[in-house]
């Protein structure tokens, strides 16, 4: 990967890449869509000479790709083509996450925002780390107004709370890159063939987490501090 001071530029949606562009199923899902899209491309011709109304109604124009490792999940907005399918750039899309054409993976520098938007991510489960999950009830009996200001309260003593131990509350990319950047230098020193020591055989499988579905995650932090 590129060095510290290169990424530390990097925004929450070229993060979110930097894991993205190393999952092997999305690497796999990528070498199969640019293979059909450059077969279309030979038969149908490329903008502006492109024909369209031939293309369209090509199978091949269409989602999920012919024996897809994972199943389609298109939700949302799509985009429909013959008898309501959806066309393949935007299936692609729609299983990894983000709009606008699939990206290479093999590409090192970071997209900008013309060439990678990301769809909303999916609502979260459920926390699984105990020392970040705040449990509150209310008492709808009784009135709002101070049980929330009280609600509000104990979320921000316990952040504080959790900041004094080290834990940053609330993340942000600010907080994460350095943690992050070392995942991604694990990810390359294995897909590499290096040995990784057993110290970090924690941060490797948080790491391994990240490019499968953990990027998502990365999405759901503020876009700016």
């Amino acid at each position: 990967m590129t060095g510290d001071a290169d990424c530390a530029s990097w925004t929450r949606d070229q993060w979110a890449w930097a894991f993205l562009r190393r999952n092997p199923d999305y690497q796999a899902d990528y070498h199969h869509f640019i293979a059909l899209w450059h077969a279309l491309e030979a038969d149908y011709g490329t903008p502006p000479n492109r024909d369209f109304s031939r293309w369209k109604r090509d199978p091949r124009a269409y989602g999920p790709l012919p024996g897809g490792n994972l199943p389609n999940p298109v939700t949302g907005e799509r985009c429909a083509g013959e008898n309501d399918q959806t066309l393949l750039e935007c299936w692609m899309g729609a299983k990894w996450g983000f709009y606008k054409f699939p990206l290479d993976p093999q590409r090192i520098d970071p997209p900008g925002p013309s060439e990678l938007a990301w769809r909303p991510p999916p609502a979260p489960a459920v926390c699984s780390d105990p020392d970040y999950r705040q449990d509150i009830s209310f008492d709808l009996s009784l009135p709002l107004p101070p049980q929330l200001e009280a609600a509000k309260f104990r979320l921000v003593s316990r952040a504080a709370e959790l900041r004094r131990r080290g834990r940053a509350a609330p993340k942000t990319v600010v907080n994460q890159r350095k943690r992050w950047a070392q995942m991604l230098r694990l990810l390359d020193a294995m897909a590499a063939g290096m040995a990784v020591s057993k110290l970090d055989t924690e941060l490797l499988r948080e790491a391994q987490t990240m490019v499968k579905t953990g990027y998502l995650d990365i999405l759901r932090l503020a876009a700016a501090e």
